[in-house]
């Protein structure tokens, strides 16, 4: 055996190691996840597993293994020991799972190794009184990586609610026969769950004022009629799953007492928001540029300078110029108060302030000052980062490359013979496919990838710290399986591929990485579509 035919099967060794330790971390998660209510009998356990993972991934050098292990105990911070684990932290620490399993598939270190354990998402349930559609339906689900049941009667739904509570329900309004018995079974189920199960309500017969009205007021986040296809219900079936979980919001708070910055940052982090703390109003640009807060509390009188003062100056930045700064304060003059809003401050909230106003107004200013990026910097159609937004993260990535010495690559895709499925089916169904792809994407690449619509029918994805051979396999996995997804069109199914073109960066410019993988798609193209060619430059 020569030198480096013994260092790949010692690297295999102990990629093998680091594998199973995280087998061990999903499955006593696995444990966690499926009995909230004994979660901190296991607490202990979680975290002395994903400890360990921790330190074996860094001692064989396994980035991404660690860096989710690192994120996980992070989070864990937040959950005291022995009490229960709640469900916004339940949500956190489930993104962070979900990418230390994708990041375990990912690595090609593990050649030879045994598959680790997959993540088991929360179950869909599905009552429909048309079983062809549930089957169909659940077929459709398991593509996008959905865990689906079906069920004929209520009592066999509520059992199961009781053992697994559900992410959403999709749920016909008159399911076991009779006029709205649907509902009366969802108003039965959610008065035994302390939050509210989403439910999707869809109903052939009755469209009624007075049935939507008692379908909203027992958790109906939807509601169709007449019934629509598998393809619209899916997209909405994703929304309002825990793996489209919403990200904590960012806040950044200046108040020079500490004990009152202290107070605020333990009333955040309870709530699940990422909180960072400063006394001093002359650490304002530093704490901007390291947090890149998206909503910003000051204190209103500060020793050699006041917060209107501050205000200005973080208006005076473009990229801060729409974060919502919220004003605290024991000034009760409503003058001076809408004075300070003039100057740069969206909201002035006064001392002692009530922890849950102060959430409810975080949680507003955020929703919608996320809505308002989202607008600026996503595709409206797939949800996607725009054309512009996908360059300006594919810059960000080459410097975080060049600084840490990792490698990355961008993948160009383009669905195959696009312009034929808009002229045989509709243009609404051709951008059905185009958020069918989209949700493909998303629901099987890292949360650390970006994806993008680079225009019509082509998508763009950048991929850190991730070799050719892992960039191509993957994304040849996506392509083999998006191929077998039936796209639905009235009463007629069909399929569509895509090709794709893989470049590594090689120290060259985002224009030369973006050309370089243009040209594999061409190459893919030519080599008869429906392939995944990787750049030869």
């Amino acid at each position: 055996m020569n030198d480096e035919s013994q260092k790949e099967k010692l690297r295999q060794h102990f990629a093998r190691r680091v594998t199973t330790q995280a087998r061990v971390v999903l499955d006593t998660w696995q444990k966690i996840h499926e009995d909230r209510k004994m979660s901190g009998a296991h607490r202990s356990e979680f975290k002395t597993a994903t400890d360990k993972l921790v330190r074996y991934a860094k001692r064989f050098e396994m980035a991404s293994h660690a860096d989710a292990a690192e994120k996980i105990l992070e989070l864990m911070e937040q959950w005291s020991n022995g009490a229960p684990l709640n469900e916004a932290l339940e949500r956190q620490i489930q993104d962070a799972i979900e990418s230390l399993s994708r990041s375990t598939l990912r690595s090609t270190d593990q050649e030879g190794a045994e598959t680790p354990h997959q993540f088991r998402r929360t179950p869909v349930y599905i009552a429909l009184a048309n079983e062809e559609m549930a089957g169909r339906l659940i077929r459709q689900l398991e593509f996008f990586g959905f865990r689906a049941s079906a069920f004929t009667n209520a009592s066999e739904l509520i059992e199961a609610c009781a053992l697994h509570k559900p992410e959403t329900i999709l749920m016909d309004v008159n399911f076991g026969g009779k006029a709205n018995t649907g509902i009366a079974t969802i108003e039965q189920l959610q008065e035994r769950h302390d939050t509210p199960i989403p439910i999707i309500f869809m109903s052939d017969e009755d469209g009624t004022i007075e049935t939507r009205l008692q379908a909203s007021r027992c958790g109906g986040e939807e509601f169709f009629y007449p019934a629509v296809d598998p393809g619209q219900l899916i997209e909405k079936i994703e929304t309002y799953t825990h793996g489209n979980t919403v990200e904590p919001y960012k806040v950044l708070v200046l108040d020079d007492s500490r004990a009152q910055a202290k107070y605020m940052e333990t009333v955040l982090k309870k709530a699940g928001m990422t909180a960072h703390i400063i006394t001093d109003p002359m650490q304002i640009i530093h704490a901007l540029e390291e947090f890149s807060p998206e909503i910003i509390i000051l204190d209103m009188y500060m020793p050699g300078c006041t917060g209107m003062e501050i205000a200005r100056v973080i208006r005076q930045q473009d990229r801060f110029h729409s974060v919502p700064i919220i004003y605290l304060s024991a000034e009760e003059d409503v003058t001076k108060q809408l004075h300070a809003m003039s100057l740069g401050g969206d909201d002035f909230l006064t001392k002692p302030i009530d922890p849950k106003h102060l959430i409810a107004t975080i949680h507003n200013r955020g929703r919608r000052a996320r809505s308002l990026l989202a607008l600026m910097i996503r595709d409206s159609l797939t949800g996607l980062y725009n054309h512009t937004h996908t360059l300006h993260l594919l810059d960000q990535e080459i410097v975080r490359a060049r600084q840490k010495d990792h490698p990355l690559c961008f993948a160009m895709i383009d669905i195959d013979y696009f312009k034929k499925v808009n002229d045989t089916f509709g243009h609404p169904i051709g951008d059905r496919v185009l958020r069918s792809l989209s949700m493909f994407l998303k629901q099987r690449l890292r949360k650390t990838d970006h994806i993008g619509r680079y225009g019509g029918e082509e998508f763009a994805i950048i991929l850190p710290n991730t070799r050719p051979s892992d960039a191509r396999n993957v994304l040849n996995e996506i392509r083999e399986r998006f191929s077998e997804l039936q796209q639905p069109a009235g009463d007629r199914e069909f399929n569509v591929t895509f090709s794709c073109g893989v470049a590594a960066w090689q120290g060259d410019s985002s224009q030369a990485l973006c050309e370089r993988a243009d040209r594999a798609l061409y190459s893919s193209k030519n080599a008869g579509r429906n392939c995944v060619m990787a750049s030869e430059e």
